[in-house]
């Protein structure tokens, strides 16, 4: 491995991925983990080709074929009859269009592909991160654990409330006015749901529900939003009550409502999201991830874009060597922020539009849905080839430099 030693603070997904995309390039790494040990909670995630195609690449995708699903179609209904207002379809055709498959998968294995990919001697458990302290030079880390730190670059992939964050700039959430309820279901429980693998929609007043198959089909991941003044909570752990769920959605579609009654258990999450940073880095400390652009789930793209981050930026620091840090990571966050501001923002604004009334904005919401199944209108998302993308711009300072 090179010279150059990253300190990465979180081994979740995204701190994983940047860890495996460093040891492809050859980057010297350890990461630091608050945990004691290793588990990923939550329950399911979509993964779409513009990060399907990276993990691949990596070698994940044996792992991937046994653990995941690829649905066949994404399918948006109506909240009270079920009536389908949009099918984008997937399968063979995402495939064919973009060199990767559409998953679903529960988090917990998307967690262990990835640390499979890793020596286990260079992630420390136990290990909070208390406090970063650049130097002209280097940079400090301070660990709960009394230890220090030196590296030549410290990156946070510590999530929404992180800590290396606040080198960057002050942690200020951002309430959405939802909270969203989360669950898995056995299959059997639910068999009207999976005449064929699909991610599912309902679209209803103040509210939607969605839903596909995880754990090879095993489980149907499920995840439910109630507008919520009050609930701020913002933990993927926090205890939720499936009596309060079903009463919230009463009225609805059947098929919503038997999901939620097969659950045995839920948990709640407050959604926020936090404004765009200044910067991605600054000095010899950057942000991936939720530690960079916090976003709403309703675009399904967190985890998408942790793995951008993770693939870009390893890409960068291949070529620090020859351009050097602070060039790496400022081709890093130029090329970053024009993609990920934009689906912050459409994450937000979703927040408003699959819960509109009953009425004509619906009704013209509705006909921009039907009018944009096509796989084609997801190109700019799904088509993204991020580490291509870095490889250019590399590139291209280089012969200019």
């Amino acid at each position: 491995m090179s010279q150059m030693s990253v300190a990465i603070v979180g081994a979740g997904i995204a701190g994983l991925a940047f860890a495996a995309a460093l040891q492809r390039a050859g980057v010297d790494f350890h990461i630091y983990e608050q945990a004691p040990r290793l588990s990923e909670v939550g329950a399911g995630v979509q993964l779409a080709p513009n990060a399907a195609r990276e993990l691949h690449r990596l070698g994940l995708a044996e792992a991937l074929a046994t653990v995941a699903v690829a649905p066949q179609a994404i399918e948006i209904r109506r909240w009270d009859d079920g009536t389908s207002l949009q099918r984008t379809p997937l399968g063979a055709e995402c495939v064919a269009r973009f060199g990767a498959p559409y998953y679903t998968l529960h988090r917990a294995d998307l967690h262990s592909a990835l640390l499979s990919l890793l020596p286990l001697k260079r992630v420390h458990l136990a290990a909070r991160c208390v406090a970063v302290t650049p130097r002209a030079d280097s940079v400090r880390l301070d660990l709960s654990n009394g230890t220090t730190v030196v590296a030549d670059l410290v990156v946070g992939a510590d999530g929404i409330h992180s800590v290396v964050r606040e080198h960057l700039a002050p942690d200020r959430p951002r309430y959405s006015g939802q909270t969203i309820y989360r669950g898995l279901v056995p299959a059997e429980r639910v068999p009207h749901l999976l005449t064929e693998p699909r991610v599912q929609l309902w679209f209803g007043p103040g509210r939607h529900c969605v839903c596909y198959p995880v754990s090879a089909g095993r489980l149907v991941s499920f995840g439910a939003t109630v507008a919520e003044p009050d609930w701020r909570e913002e933990s993927w752990s926090a205890q939720g009550s499936v009596r309060e769920l079903t009463s919230s959605y009463m009225g609805w579609h059947e098929d919503v409502t038997r999901l939620i009654g097969a659950a045995e258990a839920v948990s709640r999450w407050a959604l926020h999201d936090r404004e765009s940073l200044p910067r991605l880095q600054s000095g010899r400390v950057a942000v991936i991830g939720d530690a960079a652009h916090p976003m709403l789930p309703f675009r399904a793209q967190g985890a998408n874009q942790a793995i951008e981050d993770a693939v870009s930026l390893a890409r960068f620091l291949a070529e620090a060597g020859r351009c050097g840090l602070r060039e790496a990571l400022l081709a890093y966050e130029h090329l970053r922020f024009p993609r990920t501001n934009r689906i912050q923002r459409e994450s937000r604004d979703s927040a408003r539009t699959f819960h509109l009334a009953d009425g004509d904005a619906q009704r013209q919401r509705d006909d921009g849905a039907r009018a944009s199944s096509s796989l084609g209108d997801q190109q700019w998302l799904f088509g993204y080839d991020a580490d291509q993308a870095a490889t250019n711009r590399a590139t291209l300072a280089r012969d200019i430099g």
